[in-house]
């Protein structure tokens, strides 16, 4: 059998091309750096495949079309960075109260505010908190490569179908810009997709349905959120998602996601050169967070290591997994300032030699 063909991708064209490999049948977008591929690519692809793609005047625009478009029955996306997101969010917030399966991507840029186009990860608190108001969740999956950036957008369609529910592939700007190889997932023909009894449309012989989000009756508002929080439980039991790697009896553990954990890898290597044990605990479903599995990292009692590109996010989610039983240290930057092997190296090398007596470093206020 020959070997599954490999192509030189970007991680944003990686995205958008296996979002139509999962049976993406509407996009609807905004530019923004750095995830303006996926749309490019997206408008050379869809309409050519006689499915729907717009430009949306704006982002506001945009989600509300994936929205009606989903309820529908179409397996609707949207894409965009950090100050675009922002704006989606009332509509993320409607699809979730409404039960609307749709996957967004976010390509996450400096903040807050306009910030930079530089690659950041300080959108994580936006991603696993819900991001608009609410009792919600979104399932957040977070590539590490190119490859993942497809495995894991095709999967956020599977995933979006099966609960009901938004799904966010939280991408920081490198990850989106960096090419590398991948094998593409195969094709899904559009009958072979699950069939969604539920949507508005094709109501000739039924009666009408209607999605909405709204309910002004407190009790039965109350009741339908607390169904919701049960198919939250069962994401929780079902589709966590983590990689560790590394000795059982590493010294320490570092704790990382996309960029940072390619960083924190590099630093794993320059330990090994002489002789310092480490680990790699990658949260690969931001939520729900693989907090069982981190939380048995923990009582070991070895000092954890969080790199992130914020100034300091993930690490209330590992600090919450730990509970007390292990020191955490934050290495952090913002603004799309990236850590460095070297200085990742460094730090593990000062908290172990019992110099680094500072929970938080980077140059972040206490």
């Amino acid at each position: 059998m020959s070997e599954p063909e490999r192509q030189l991708l970007k991680g944003n064209d990686a995205i958008a091309e296996a979002a139509l490999r999962a049976g993406c049948t509407a996009y609807f977008g905004y530019p923004i750096t750095p995830q303006n591929e996926i749309i490019a690519y997206m408008a050379g692809r869809m309409p050519a495949m006689g499915r729907v793609f717009i430009q949306a005047e704006s982002e506001v625009a945009a989600i509300n079309m994936v929205y009606g478009a989903a309820a529908a029955g179409a397996r609707a996306m949207t894409s965009s960075s950090s100050p675009g997101i922002s704006l989606k969010q009332e509509g993320v917030s409607y699809a979730a109260g409404a039960d609307i399966p749709l996957v967004l991507v976010n390509v996450v840029r400096g903040g807050p505010g306009l910030g930079s186009i530089a690659p950041s990860q300080s959108d994580y608190f936006q991603a696993t908190r819900g991001g608009g108001h609410g009792d919600y969740f979104c399932i957040v999956l977070a590539p590490k490569s190119a490859q993942e950036c497809a495995d894991l957008t095709y999967l956020a369609f599977d995933l979006a179908d099966r609960y009901r529910t938004p799904v966010i592939v939280l991408a920081d700007g490198i990850i989106g810009q960096m090419m590398e190889g991948v094998v593409l997932p195969a094709e899904r023909p559009l009958e072979s997709l699950p069939k969604r009894d539920w949507t508005v449309g094709q109501m000739r012989n039924r009666q009408s349905r209607h999605i909405t989000s709204l309910n002004l009756v407190p009790e039965e508002l109350e009741e339908k959120t607390k169904k919701r929080f049960l198919r939250y439980d069962e994401i929780k039991r079902k589709e966590v998602r983590f990689e560790l790697t590394g000795p059982e009896d590493a010294d320490l553990t570092f704790v990382a996601y996309g960029t940072s954990a390619r960083v924190s890898l590099g630093a794993k290597m320059l330990g090994e050169r002489v002789g310092l044990k480490t680990r790699i605990f990658r949260p690969v479903t931001l939520w729900p967070f693989p907090s069982a599995a981190l939380e048995a990292v923990g009582k070991t009692g070895k000092p954890v290591l969080v790199v992130e590109m914020s100034l300091g996010q993930l690490v209330e989610d590992v600090k919450l997994a730990v509970l007390g039983r292990a020191p955490v240290h934050l290495l952090g930057h913002a603004g799309g300032v990236i850590p460095t092997e070297e200085e990742v190296f460094e730090t593990a090398k000062r908290i172990l030699n019992g110099t680094e007596q500072n929970g938080n470093t980077g140059g972040i206020p206490q």
